[in-house]
């Protein structure tokens, strides 16, 4: 956990990627600076729990759910998907307990991480500050309608994605910001010339986008 300064006011819950942990983003938060700037913020960096995943020949390793195959948007993890779903609402429900609104709490992720947080997020009652969804996709897209809310549908979402992507291909992030749009949530999305990484311009998008988000909230 970070702290830009004393007594918080505002949160941002961000999710890892598959196979690695809660500190891969945190220096993140340094380069985060008009959303820092003078703004007290709480970071929370979770770890996901270690389970075998299949994909990796049953290696285990810190992943939010299993995944079964190379189609990711295949064949997924119900019950893992579940578990990972209560875990998050729970830090999400934990920055409420200490006086933050929802109305000033992000849920952010990356990759595995990301495609959690558009599930949780989308799915809670109250309406969040945000939700951020990096070279990520959307788990249960069928079922969108019926197991999101009116509430986290009015949540706004910020999607990017790497245009040579070859872990989770852009069009699955593509298809994921067209689905959310057809919901009326309101959706940012927008593609890099990159891998399954995360972007210097993308990181000056993404502090933009929150600075937004806390300031129109308060």
């Amino acid at each position: 956990m970070t702290e830009t300064g004393p007594e918080p006011d505002a949160s941002v819950i961000w999710l890892h990627g598959l196979g690695a942990d809660g500190h891969d983003f945190e220096p993140i938060v340094a380069q985060l600076r008009r959303t820092t700037g003078g703004r007290p913020v709480r970071f929370v960096f979770p770890h996901a729990p270690v389970r075998p995943v299949t994909v990796n020949g049953g290696m285990a390793m810190r992943a939010w759910y299993d995944i079964a195959g190379f189609d990711i948007a295949r064949d997924q993890d119900v019950e893992g998907i579940a578990d990972s779903v209560a875990r998050v609402q729970r830090l999400i429900d934990r920055e409420v307990e200490q006086g933050t609104t929802p109305a000033r709490v992000v849920l952010a992720g990356f990759s595995q991480g990301g495609a959690l947080a558009l599930r949780c997020g989308l799915a809670r009652r109250d309406t969040l500050a945000g939700i951020i969804a990096l070279s990520c996709y959307l788990l249960d897209a069928a079922g969108l309608m019926q197991w999101s809310t009116e509430g986290g549908r009015r949540t706004p979402v910020f999607m990017g994605h790497g245009s040579a992507d070859p872990v989770v291909p852009i069009a699955l992030g593509r298809h994921a910001a067209e689905a959310l749009a057809a919901a009326d949530v309101d959706v940012q999305w927008q593609a890099w010339t990159m891998q399954h990484g995360v972007h210097p311009e993308e990181i000056t998008a993404i502090d933009h986008w929150l600075d937004a988000r806390f300031d129109g909230e308060r």
